[in-house]
Formats: structure tokens, sequence, C-alpha cells
């Protein structure tokens, strides 16, 4: 290639659009796009942002094109890659490293020097979320539903809030093991129960976050709907983190019992927050502009 053919070559990369994308599976039901769409506009930030169903079989093939491709600046990474991504990418900081699971990707360099960097925006999602929603701190009983990814990252947003107690309510008690070391990690006492334990663990839960996924918890919101006892926290709160359908039957049933609900629309919001901090190079110090037109992008109340 000569002087002048290497140089519009050059050009050109550097001229390569950006891009970003949510990948999981199912992915169609997606609110990121809109999301991160309304914070680019606000920002001047010039990148596209799309959804990419991704199977669980072809996680690796995709990471690898990324790799090549030009113009990739991050990924948010949803169900059920959270785990699987910590082995594809080159390092893992902050939360994603102590917990083994991440749900952001940041790609910098360029040709064979890109480094893809795991970030775990999911616990500043749920502290912010709760937060905004009133939630007690220190909250003096806490409870999560399932042990999957969200439920480290719910473990981790607790122990930030002030919590020094987690009761964990799985289906295979056997399974969550790890969630009892991670918290020993973080200061935390951690009890696991089975799954026939959790409508009175909610009684008198202080704080629940439902990690589930959309309708995991319709059973037990239907054994909660029958209990003839009303719930015993002090203005409990829920989190539960599947935001469609909303409200989730779960979420209908604590409000009917008292409580107040922060809807997993919340928690996404948040954590886009930050995942568009790290895609843009931290183009922004003031959430709040950030917020007020996520929110407005997905009807969620103004800040």
């Amino acid at each position: 290639m000569n002087r002048s053919a290497h140089a519009a070559a050059s050009t050109a990369r550097a001229r390569q659009p950006l891009r970003a994308a949510v990948i999981g599976s199912p992915i169609g039901h997606s609110k990121s796009p809109a999301l991160h769409r309304a914070a680019y506009r606000l920002l001047g930030f010039d990148c596209s942002y799309e959804a990419i169903e991704v199977l669980p079989e072809d996680l690796q093939s995709f990471v690898s094109q990324v790799r090549t491709a030009d113009g990739w600046r991050g990924l948010s990474v949803t169900m059920p890659h959270k785990a699987a991504m910590v082995d594809l990418v080159d390092q893992v900081s902050g939360h994603a490293a102590a917990l083994g699971v991440l749900n952001t990707v940041t790609v910098d360099g360029a040709g064979g020097d890109r480094v893809l960097t795991g970030h775990n925006t999911d616990v500043a999602g749920i502290v912010g979320a709760l937060r905004h929603g009133g939630v007690r701190v220190p909250p003096e009983t806490a409870v999560i539903l399932g042990g999957g990814g969200t439920a480290a990252a719910a473990l981790a947003a607790l122990q930030e809030l002030g919590a020094t107690r987690v009761t964990v309510f799985v289906r295979s008690p056997e399974r969550a093991a790890p969630l009892e070391v991670l918290g020993r990690s973080l200061g935390l006492g951690v009890a696991v129960r089975g799954w026939n334990d959790a409508v009175e663990g909610l009684r008198h839960a202080d704080v629940a976050i439902s990690t589930l996924p959309p309708h995991g918890a319709d059973s037990l919101a239907r054994e909660v709907s029958c209990a003839p006892e009303a719930l015993a926290g002090v203005q409990p709160v829920l989190l539960d983190v599947a935001y469609d359908p909303w409200p989730s039957p779960l979420a209908d049933v604590w409000q009917a019992r008292g409580g107040a609900i922060v809807p997993g629309l919340e928690m996404l919001i948040y954590q886009a927050v930050e995942q568009v901090r790290l895609f843009s190079g931290g183009a922004f110090t003031d959430d709040l502009p950030v917020l007020k037109v996520m929110c407005d992008a997905v009807g969620a109340p103004s800040r």
C-alpha cells in the first residue's frame, strides 16, 4: 500500500463510528437503548447503541468479533451472560472482581491492542434505586430472593447501605454456598434458606430485593396474598429487578399489604448512568441532567 492509500485507510479508521450495545437473551424487551440514546444526545456523545440477541453458545464468537471490529466503546451485559462474560474479558475492576459477575464491558485501544475490561454497575444501580425509593438506612432485616449474579450485586449493595445480616431465599440452597462465602468477604452475615420459608422471611423484612427473572416470583406472590398476616416491617421496601411486565404480581401484593415498591426500572436507570459515564470517558460529573433525560425517555417519574 502506498503512502497516500495508507493515510486514507488510517483516516477512515479514525472516523469509524463509535458503537455500543446491550447483549443478552431474550433482549427484545430491553429499555437500555432508550436510556443510552437519550443520554448520548444530551452529552453530544456520537455513539450508536442497539440491542443484540446473543445466545449462550454464540457469546464467545460475538466477543471475538468485538475485539476485531472497529468502533466498539462498550457492552451492557444482561442475562444470561453476566457470569460467563467474566472469563472472556482481559481484566475486571471494582465490584466485578469481588463478585465474579459483570454487567458492563468497556473496550479500549485499537487493532490488536484492544483491552476489554469488565465492570459491575448493578451495585450502584441497586443502591441508587433503594435510596431514591426511601429505604431505611441501615436496613435491619434484609432479604434477597434468588441466588444468581444479580443476587451477588444485591449483597454488595446492601453492604454499602449498612446492612450487617442478609437472608437469601433460593429454591436450591446447596447451590447458593458461594453467596455465603461472598457475604463473609464483604463482612456480611449471610443465611441461605429454602424457598418454603420465603413468605415468613418477607413478612419481617425492612427491605427485600427480588433478583428473579420476570414471573419468577409469581407463585410466591400468590402465597403472600393468601397469608393472613400483614407485613411486619416498618415501611418495608421491595425492589423487584424484573421491570417487564410491571407491576409484577409480587409488587402488587407487596403494595396491597402496605409496603413500598421500587420498580426494577429504577435500578436499570441508575446503573445505566454509570455505564454512560464509562462508555463516554467520563463526559459528565453532574448526574441529575442525565437522570432526567433517561427518566423522560422511558416514562419514569422525573427527578
